[in-house]
C-alpha cells in the first residue's frame, strides 16, 4: 500500500510542476498588462503551495470525520451556492466565485468533492435498497440533481454535467441498476437540454459544435488555434517557454486550454506522458480502493479518482476540438485557485485513507 501511496502522491506532485512551469511559460504575454511579467506565476505558486499544505493537513485527518459529517458538510458546501447565486458578482456572465482576496473561491468546485463523500456514505446506509429506485435511489438522486442544479443556475453547464456523470458512476458502483441510471440520466437530460439552450453562452458552444460536426468547419478560433499548438509542436515540442501560439493567439492559455501549450512545446512525447500521468492516477487509485477493506473508503477514493480523470479527458477532448468548448480546467495543471487547492486536498483524503486501512487486507468489497 505504501508503494501505491508514493506513486499517487508523486504523479500530483508531478503535474503540480508540469503545471507550474506551463503557467510561467504561457500567462508572460496576458501578465504583461498587469505589474509584473511573473503575475499569474506568483498567484499559481502561491496556490499551489496553499493546495499542497492543505492536503497535507487533510491527510492526517481520519477520514470517518468525513463519512459521520457528510451530510452537514455538504449542506454547509450548498448554502454556499445559494449565497453565491444571491450575493456574488458575475463575471462573464456567471456568479461562481466568492473574493476571499488572494484566491477566488468557487464553491461548485468543492461541492464535486463533498457530494461524493456524501453519496459514499449513503450507498452504506441504503446497502440493497440503492436497487430499489423508490425506497433507495431515488433518495440519492434527489442530492445529485439538487446539487447540479444549483450549479447549473450560476450558470455552470459543463460543470454540472460532469457532477452527474460522476455521481451516476459511483451510484453504478455502489450497486444500483443500470436501467434505474439511465432512465434517470435521459428524463433529466430531456428536460437539462433545452434549458441549456436558453442561456447564450451554453446555445452558442452547443450549435458550434453540431455546426461543425455537420460542416466540417472549425469549432471556434480558439479550437483552431489549439490545434495549430497541438501539430506545430511535433513529435518533441519546440522547447519549454519557447511557445508562439501562447502570445495573445489563445485566450487566457494558462487556463483551460494550457493542454494546447502542453503540447506545442512538450509536444507528442509530452502530450502522451500527461495523458498516461492520468490514466495512472485512476487505475493506481482503483488498486488502493481494492486493498482498503472499508467500503465507505472504497467508494471515497474511487469517486476522486475517477473524477480527476474524467476532468483530464474532458478538458482535452475540448482542446482537441472533440466536445464542445467548456470551462474545465486540467487537473493539477491549469492556472486556477479553488480547482487546484481542492484537487490537493482530495488527494489528502486518498492518502489517508491508505494508510489507515494499509494493513487491512481482509473482507475487501470487489469494485
Amino acid at each position: 500500500m505504501r508503494t501505491l501511496v508514493r506513486l499517487y502522491i508523486g504523479i500530483t506532485l508531478f503535474l503540480i510542476a508540469i503545471g507550474t512551469l506551463l503557467v510561467f511559460s504561457a500567462s508572460g504575454y496576458f501578465a504583461a498588462k498587469h505589474s509584473s511579467t511573473f503575475y499569474f506565476f506568483n498567484l499559481h505558486v502561491i496556490k499551489a503551495a496553499i493546495g499542497i499544505m492543505a492536503g497535507i493537513v487533510v491527510a492526517t485527518v481520519n477520514y470517518k470525520v468525513y463519512e459521520e459529517y457528510s451530510k452537514e458538510i455538504l449542506i454547509v458546501t450548498i448554502l454556499m451556492l445559494v449565497a453565491v447565486l444571491l450575493f456574488a458578482p458575475k463575471v462573464n456572465g456567471a456568479a461562481r466565485w466568492i473574493n476571499l482576496g488572494i484566491v477566488h473561491f468557487q464553491p461548485s468546485e468543492l461541492v464535486r468533492l463533498v457530494l461524493i463523500l456524501h453519496l459514499s456514505k449513503l450507498i452504506i446506509v441504503k446497502k440493497e435498497k440503492i436497487k430499489d429506485f423508490r425506497h433507495g435511489l431515488f433518495y440519492l438522486l434527489v442530492w445529485v440533481f439538487g446539487v447540479a442544479g444549483l450549479v447549473f443556475l450560476q450558470p455552470n453547464v459543463s460543470l454540472s454535467i460532469i457532477i452527474v456523470l460522476s455521481s451516476f458512476v459511483l451510484l453504478y458502483v455502489g450497486g444500483a441498476r443500470v436501467k434505474q441510471l439511465l432512465i434517470s440520466f435521459f428524463t433529466v437530460a430531456i428536460f437539462g437540454g433545452p434549458l441549456a439552450l436558453l442561456l447564450q453562452h451554453s446555445r452558442t458552444r452547443i450549435l458550434q459544435y453540431f455546426h461543425s460536426l455537420t460542416t466540417g468547419d472549425i469549432l471556434n478560433p480558439q479550437v483552431l488555434q489549439a490545434q495549430i499548438a497541438l501539430g506545430s509542436g511535433g513529435f518533441a515540442g519546440v522547447g519549454l517557454g519557447q511557445s508562439h501560439q501562447s502570445n495573445g493567439f489563445i485566450p487566457e492559455a494558462y487556463g483551460d486550454f494550457i493542454y494546447s501549450i502542453l503540447g506545442e512545446e512538450l509536444g507528442f512525447l509530452g502530450a502522451v506522458l500527461i495523458l498516461t500521468a492520468y490514466l495512472a492516477l485512476f487505475f493506481i487509485g482503483i488498486l488502493i480502493a481494492k486493498r482498503v477493506a472499508d467500503k465507505f473508503a472504497q467508494l471515497v477514493v474511487f469517486g476522486i479518482s475517477f473524477g480527476i480523470f474524467l476532468s483530464a479527458f474532458i478538458n482535452v477532448a475540448v482542446t482537441t476540438g472533440l466536445f464542445p468548448t467548456t470551462g474545465i480546467t486540467l487537473p493539477f495543471v491549469s492556472y486556477g485557485g479553488t480547482s487546484l487547492i481542492v484537487g490537493c486536498i482530495s488527494v489528502g483524503i486518498v492518502i489517508n485513507i491508505a494508510l489507515k486501512n494499509k494493513q487491512q487486507n481482509v473482507g475487501v468489497v470487489e469494485i
